[in-house]
């Protein structure tokens, strides 16, 4: 029962990202409708039942847990569930305890996510133009997550900021934020937008700007390294040698890297998703709930590991929007 998560395609399965909570205090146009239904209450998995799952997976094999939403730090009591988890980087048999923020509650809450063993975060930031932040985000107000972003340092958190590259939106801000980034400290990745999310108000061809494009404005500022380390996630990696500081790329459309996917997505109603970019997914809540005893759930475990495809269909080449799926990202966990 203990044996690693290995996929059809020999690759282990040792990174689990799962949202906690499909709600979030912002309206990011990528990612939200502004006018969200949420989900009822009731087809959440509960705190506990969070912990169980996770546990299970952590037993198979899972080293690096990632935490996502809608805004994890929304949920209710959600410091519970991280100090849950912290009995298992105790043990050893988990390396990694992270979040994926909008840093509006880090202010809050650093602190205790620092008590509770997480380390590094990585803090969802477009812009720091305060006007197009508040109309990027609809809700948000920069402000306040700049000033969770020095509380999370200040409490001894590594900060990443992701960035996802939007044509006419922020590329006037490219040496902008790297240069923000670099004096504070701070690594940058920046990510394609996606064809996620019901398209009726958002043109996802329109918003895309390729991250080729991006890094050669980059490379005509300054020298860059090709690094070859990963943080255990999708990102390729280089090195500004004018001051060190570490630059990330997430290219799921202009470069596939589906052949070292090592990672799968739990939604907040403990549904499995295998790939980010296919519809295909499995009922994890329905095994969870069934039975006190974890061989039900480990068994619905492997079975959706089983699944696991190829790769995703992403693919703006043809200036259409092929591969689009139609939950929002939100849904899937960030």
């Amino acid at each position: 029962m203990n044996t690693p998560l290995i996929d059809p395609f020999a690759r282990a399965i040792n990174y689990l990202r799962i949202s906690v909570t499909d709600r979030c205090d912002f309206r990011c146009v990528y990612c939200m409708s502004e006018n969200m239904t949420f989900l009822p209450k009731k087809e959440l998995l509960t705190l506990e039942e969070l912990d169980r799952m996770c546990s299970a997976f952590v037993r198979l094999g899972v080293k690096k847990l990632r935490i996502t939403g809608g805004e994890p730090l929304v949920r209710r009591d959600i410091m519970t569930f991280f100090r849950g988890m912290s009995r298992h980087l105790e043990t050893g048999a988990l390396s990694e305890l992270t979040l994926t923020t909008n840093g509006s509650q880090l202010e809050k809450f650093a602190d205790d996510l620092y008590a509770a063993g997480v380390r590094r975060v990585n803090v969802s930031l477009d812009t720091l133009d305060a006007d197009k932040f508040a109309r990027i985000t609809r809700w948000g107000r920069l402000p306040q997550v700049l000033r969770g972003i020095d509380a999370a340092q200040k409490a001894g958190l590594r900060v990443k900021i992701n960035t996802v590259a939007l044509q006419d939106f922020n590329e006037d801000e490219l040496f902008t934020l790297t240069d923000w980034c670099a004096e504070r400290d701070m690594d940058l990745t920046f990510i394609e937008v996606m064809p996620m999310g019901d398209l009726g108000n958002e043109d996802r061809l329109g918003q895309y700007w390729s991250l080729k494009d991006l890094r050669a404005q980059l490379a005509a500022r300054a020298t860059l390294t090709d690094l070859p380390e990963n943080t255990g996630g999708p990102a390729r990696y280089v090195r500004v040698e004018s001051t060190g500081q570490k630059i990330g790329f997430i290219t799921p459309l202009t470069h596939n890297f589906c052949e070292s996917c090592n990672r799968v997505r739990i939604t907040c109603t403990g549904e499995i998703y295998t790939c980010l970019g296919q519809e295909g997914h499995s009922d994890l809540r329905g095994p969870l709930r069934s039975s006190e005893a974890d061989d039900v759930l480990e068994d619905a475990i492997r079975a959706a590991i089983a699944l696991k495809p190829k790769g995703h269909d992403f693919d703006y080449s043809r200036q259409q929007i092929d591969g689009q799926v139609s939950r929002h990202m939100s849904h899937t966990g960030g």
